[in-house]
């Protein structure tokens, strides 16, 4: 069974890869990073979800793979989605983490303040560092500035409606750790209400970054709802 594990924005493959080892046993998984992320080269195209997902599915593509499970962190998780609605033939079941839904000028402004260079070198020095060694070759601050833009593009216009979720009708999972900052409650029950065949749990002690996750229950999750028919 093959399963793939998207990233989040300004984070990279990498990032899944302890959590790719942990599900080799049970799956075929695969791991990619999107353009201009953990090196890879930009594409002459602005950052957006259409574009992310356009790259997904020539992933799916090159590996001759016509339909596949998607576990989605953060950013991740909004590609998944996207992929759902518009392409649902290539997606068999949907599980995100973390994923921020709701999108206006409000919250992209402040969205905006978490990824300003400046500040990020200026505060969280190690954090900067981190950046740069997980971007190489690619000016890390480059990655920041587009994704800074693709967040002021989602504020103005989201990229998925209410109406969009109401279509999706693949089984899909929503978790979210119960000390995210970034992602609301209010958010995630609102797209789970929507969806017409989800699911939803809560990961306790947890926070917005995929590293304070506790991956031995976000496998256990993930082996439950991708191997039980009617899940």
């Amino acid at each position: 069974m093959h399963i793939l594990l998207l990233h989040g924005a300004i984070g990279a493959a990498d990032q899944l890869k302890p959590l790719a080892d942990k599900l080799s046993k049970d799956f075929t998984v695969h791991i990619l990073n999107f353009s201009g992320h953990g090196g890879e080269p930009f594409s002459e195209q602005p950052f957006s979800i259409p574009l992310f997902a356009e790259e997904v599915l020539a992933y799916l593509d090159q590996n001759g793979i016509e339909q596949v499970n998607i576990f989605g962190f953060s950013m991740g998780g909004f590609v998944g989605m996207y992929l759902a609605k518009h392409y649902p033939k290539h997606v068999l079941k949907l599980m995100t983490l973390a994923t921020k839904f709701d999108w206006n000028k409000e919250i992209a402004e402040k969205e905006k303040q978490m990824i300003n260079p400046e500040k990020i070198t200026a505060k969280v020095p190690a954090f900067a560092e981190s950046l740069e060694k997980r971007h190489t070759p690619n000016n890390w601050k480059e990655v920041l500035a587009r994704m800074a833009d693709m967040i002021t593009a989602l504020g103005e216009k989201n990229a998925m409606t209410t109406e969009d979720y109401a279509a999706i009708e693949i089984p899909v999972l929503m978790l979210l750790g119960d000390r995210d900052k970034m992602v609301t409650l209010d958010e995630t029950l609102r797209v789970y209400k929507t969806l017409p065949n989800a699911q939803m749990g809560m990961l306790p002690a947890t926070g917005h970054p995929i590293e304070q996750a506790d991956l031995d229950l976000v496998g256990f999750y993930i082996n439950r709802f991708f191997n039980h028919e009617g899940a």
